[in-house]
């Protein structure tokens, strides 16, 4: 019996902007179709498969990009990003017994990015 936690991206669910980005959104949007998958063909083996969907998180990652994070505040209703541990406690939640009736689930956790 075990957990497997996947993490995909807004950008499985929308078509980030303004950055070009077709072949990541694509990938992103195929693991949490992976996870589905996974859910339906393990989880009668015990294993809980479930995705984590998270929106623009203030890692070192992002500053490259500083002319980018106006845009992305604009379409985010909190107007900010994630810290890493808003993320790792959904990861937490989803790996103990709390989660144990979750499998094949996809967990949007963007600050409402993608309500727009």
């Amino acid at each position: 019996k075990g957990a497997i936690v996947n993490i995909a991206s807004m950008s499985g669910h929308v078509v980030n902007f303004p950055q070009p980005q077709a072949a990541y959104n694509a990938a992103k949007a195929g693991v949490i179709q992976l996870t589905k998958s996974l859910g339906a063909e393990w989880g009668p083996r015990g294993v809980r498969v479930n995705c984590i969907s998270p929106g623009y998180v203030d890692t070192d990652m992002l500053a490259p990009a500083p002319q980018m994070h106006g845009a992305w505040f604009d379409r985010t209703p909190l107007r900010r990003f994630a810290q890493p541990w808003e993320i790792g406690g959904l990861a937490v939640y989803l790996l103990s017994d709390a989660a144990a009736f979750c499998v094949g689930s996809d967990f949007i956790i963007d600050g409402g990015y993608t309500l727009w």
